[in-house]
């Protein structure tokens, strides 16, 4: 028997992360590839911005994908949220030439605040929130204080991308798979300040602190490599970072709903309003 379609809702989703991650989604990638899904897409309200949204959808009805059991384009959070089990909240404002954050932040806090209040209004009492846009601590807090009838624990913020960039450095450091990492976190903010730490981390049951024995390296190299690591895309690409951040995205919720939560399984970091660092 086929599984019903659960809804996920997806903001800037004609955006570059947004582009990224869309296919990867009804491809099953994210929630499983025995799982319909109804994508609910929302772009603001610019006759641009919808008509870019409505070339993306072309393309995905193009790829036929057997998991799509449905989508919609909204410009309203309040229709684009409507009984969302999933909601991804991608889009936010970047801070531009001569804006000052507190400007940033407060363009951010109005949308993150609409945002909250119609996941509050109209969203599935369960819905399992992850905030990718930036700031993503400050405007996921945002967005759970304007939802006070849904879960807290339920609003999450993305560390994933510095949780895999992190993995990523060390196994070209010891020569091993990123697959057999286990046990890293990343603590603090989705900026340079964040603190990848691997004292508890073991590869095939070996220290990983131990293995590399290198604090000059750890110092030096690792944690500036992770921490800067977008400022250097955006210096090399000309662009932020895009497919790898919709990868930590589907990496994320594919963890939170899915994979087992057992003794000794692998960590993932994420923010959370009580955690940072969840074992998944």
């Amino acid at each position: 028997m086929s599984k019903k379609p659960v809804r996920v809702a997806v903001t800037g989703a004609a955006g570059q992360i947004g582009y990224a991650l869309l296919f990867r989604i009804a491809s099953g990638e994210m929630l499983g590839k025995d799982q319909p899904v109804i994508l609910q897409l929302l772009e603001i309200p610019d006759e641009k911005a919808q008509k870019a949204l409505k070339g993306v959808m072309m393309e995905l009805e193009d790829c036929a994908f057997p998991l799509l059991a449905g989508m919609e384009a909204h410009g309203d959070p309040m229709t684009a949220f409507k009984d969302a089990d999933y909601a991804l909240l991608v889009g936010s404002r970047p801070r531009g030439p001569g804006m000052e954050r507190a400007e940033l932040l407060s363009i951010n806090g109005a949308i993150f605040t609409a945002q909250g209040k119609a996941l509050n209004a109209v969203a599935s009492r369960n819905v399992k929130v992850l905030v990718v846009g930036n700031p993503a601590n400050t405007n996921a807090y945002i967005a759970m204080k304007a939802a006070p009838d849904l879960p807290r624990k339920n609003f999450t913020a993305m560390l994933r991308l510095d949780h895999n960039r992190a993995a990523s450095q060390i196994a070209a450091k010891t020569g091993k798979p990123v697959s057999s990492i286990k046990q890293l976190a990343v603590w603090g903010n989705h900026s340079p300040t964040m603190y990848a730490d691997y004292r508890f981390a073991t590869i095939d049951g070996a220290s990983v602190k131990d293995m590399i024995n290198d604090q000059v390296w750890n110092k030096d190299v690792f944690l500036p490599t992770v921490g800067k690591r977008g400022a250097a895309i955006i210096e090399a690409r000309g662009l932020s970072s895009a497919a790898s951040a919709a990868n930590a995205a589907i990496d994320h919720m594919r963890d939170w709903a899915w994979a087992p939560m057992a003794p000794g399984s692998r960590w993932a970091s994420r923010r959370t309003a009580n955690t940072v660092s969840r074992r998944t």
